[in-house]
């Protein structure tokens, strides 16, 4: 087991890292920039370096400085999180390097499941279902005309690289295909240094169902059910749950056993999420994979009550998972709500500022992941997101009352939040009815 870990992250994550460790034994280092300089969450940590300024292209996001804390603090390993470096396959490639381990999966997995295109390959030799597209990358414009007019159009533009909508446009003609090409390639390029796109079937009102896999050194793979991510704005997930409302469940079966067959087709350890998208006939389809921590896995750890984080650091460690598939029972209902610091009223406008007065809910079955305070300043530098509420109850009704509740106690001031816009979506009876899809919020509000 590691003594010592390093925490290439920021905020909730870097803080539910620390407690995971903790209460494994295991020390921690904590890495921070001049933005975050004051943290309380930096205080739980055994040792905090600052890495330099606020912008994280001058902090986070610096190999070289990160090794040569994780050097000089004498770790073992680093866990990344979610976002910054967490599925960059060169960190991970240059951690183990030095040995130092990566808590995620090999850097060879990860290169090939962080390329749309590739990971499309890998799925459909798994036999995993993909939306119908190009086989690879588009060559020239001619090219995505010729597979639009065989697939059939709408057809939705994506980029190989990265995600969270950027290098994506839908295209209802070919006129439209043509301008948004140019423009997906050129937001790509910009965002992730990599122009590359291809093309898929755009398939319209889906849902958004992913599912939770573990796979450690010694050939042990299991899923841990699935999460419906459907409620989202602008490709940002709003409201996770698990398990996903109305999902039949052979079609549930299914869907997490193709998960599992992909991870092991690509040679995949830790932990890691397999996104789908389902049709209104139930027809589901491989996106992508996060080679990662999801920002909503304590819905999971919620339904089955494992600790992921935990799991990550063992498996990283050489431990072999301690359960089989059929030990991982989903039991109630778990949904979770991004809280983040942003103006719904406004174009979500990023509201960045001081909190001066925090009531927070509570309550039997409800958790809130963060690490804000009252007097705690939200930077302008980093994402939004306050914190995440998770409620679980035995059933989804429950589940729902429970987060109304919770949202009446909820109080957060000097600041604007997305609070206002959860109580509508909670109280909107096609979320209670469980009919909303990925396009849901942008067509009511």
């Amino acid at each position: 087991m590691f003594q010592r870990i390093l925490i290439a992250n920021r905020g909730e994550i870097a803080l539910r890292i620390i407690r995971a460790c903790r209460e494994l034994g295991i020390e921690t280092v904590a890495v921070f920039s001049e933005a975050d300089r004051g943290a309380h969450y930096l205080e739980l940590a055994d040792e905090a370096w600052c890495i330099g300024p606020a912008a994280a292209s001058e902090s986070y996001l610096l190999i070289n400085r990160i090794i040569s804390v994780a050097e000089v603090g004498n770790v073992q390993a680093v866990h990344p999180g979610y976002g910054f470096l967490a599925e960059n396959a060169h960190f991970a490639e240059v951690c183990r390097s030095c040995n130092i381990e990566f808590i995620g999966p090999p850097h060879e997995a990860m290169a090939k499941l962080g390329d749309k295109v590739s990971a499309r390959e890998i799925a459909m030799k798994a036999g995993v279902p993909c939306v119908p597209g190009s086989k690879g990358l588009i060559s020239d414009v001619e090219d995505a005309v010729r597979i639009a007019d065989e697939i059939g159009y709408p057809v939705l533009i994506k980029a190989t690289a990265g995600g969270g909508g950027k290098g994506m446009r839908v295209a209802g003609n070919e006129i439209s295909l043509r301008a948004g090409l140019q423009a997906a390639s050129a937001e790509a390029e910009k965002a992730f240094k990599n122009a590359g796109v291809y093309l898929e079937k755009y398939v319209e009102r889906p849902r958004h169902i992913e599912v939770q896999i573990l796979a450690d050194q010694h050939g042990n793979a299991v899923h841990l059910w699935e999460r419906d991510c459907s409620m989202q704005r602008r490709h940002q997930k709003l409201i996770e749950e698990s398990p996903a409302p109305n999902l039949p469940e052979h079609v549930r079966l299914s869907i997490c056993e193709c998960a599992v067959r992909l991870i092991r087709e690509a040679g995949y350890q830790n932990a890691g999420t397999v996104e789908f998208i389902l049709d209104k006939n139930f027809n589901f389809y491989f996106i992508e994979v996060n080679a990662r921590i999801q920002v909503e896995h304590p819905v999971t750890e919620m339904v089955t009550g494992i600790d992921l984080i935990k799991q990550q650091i063992l498996i990283a460690a050489g431990e072999p998972l301690p359960f089989r598939q059929e030990d991982i029972q989903c039991r109630g209902s778990a949904i979770e709500l991004r809280v983040n610091a942003e103006d719904p009223d406004n174009g979500f406008r990023g509201s960045p500022g001081k909190i001066s007065k925090l009531r927070l809910p509570g309550g039997p079955g409800v958790r809130f992941d963060s690490h804000v305070y009252e007097g705690y300043t939200i930077s302008p530098w980093y994402d939004s997101m306050i914190g995440k509420l998770i409620v679980h109850k035995p059933t989804r009704e429950d589940s729902i009352q429970c987060m109304k509740r919770c949202l009446r106690e909820f109080v957060i001031e000097g600041i604007q939040t997305t609070l206002p816009l959860a109580k509508k979506m909670f109280n909107h009876a096609a979320f209670a009815e469980g009919t909303v899809d990925t396009t849901f919020v942008e067509r009511t509000w």
